[in-house]
């Protein structure tokens, strides 16, 4: 596992940085990539960046689980996932 990490504020000076935009420009532009985001994936539209990534709402069926406490079966019921997919770019830049 990576032992670095980059939090919102780190990444929205960096893109700042780079693009010559203000901090208040970045930061509002990432909110609305993150609402937009969202709303879709919440309403279960695919977004996919080529090249980047692929951002989709996925179902889980129901399922019978178990309590790791008591042992006992319980039900899960089922529901939805965000499956987030790596494109070709970002994989690359992992390397």
């Amino acid at each position: 596992m990576a032992d670095k990490s980059l939090n919102k504020t780190e990444l929205v000076a960096k893109i700042a940085a780079s693009t010559g935009q203000s901090q208040a420009t970045v930061d509002s532009v990432l909110g609305g990539l993150f609402d937009a985001l969202a709303e879709s994936v919440g309403s279960g539209t695919k977004v996919s960046i080529p090249g980047w990534l692929a951002v989709e709402r996925s179902h889980r069926a129901a399922r019978t689980g178990r309590n790791p406490q008591t042992g006992a079966t319980i039900e899960i019921p089922a529901g939805y996932s965000v499956k987030v997919t790596a494109g070709s770019k970002l994989k690359a830049a992992a390397k």
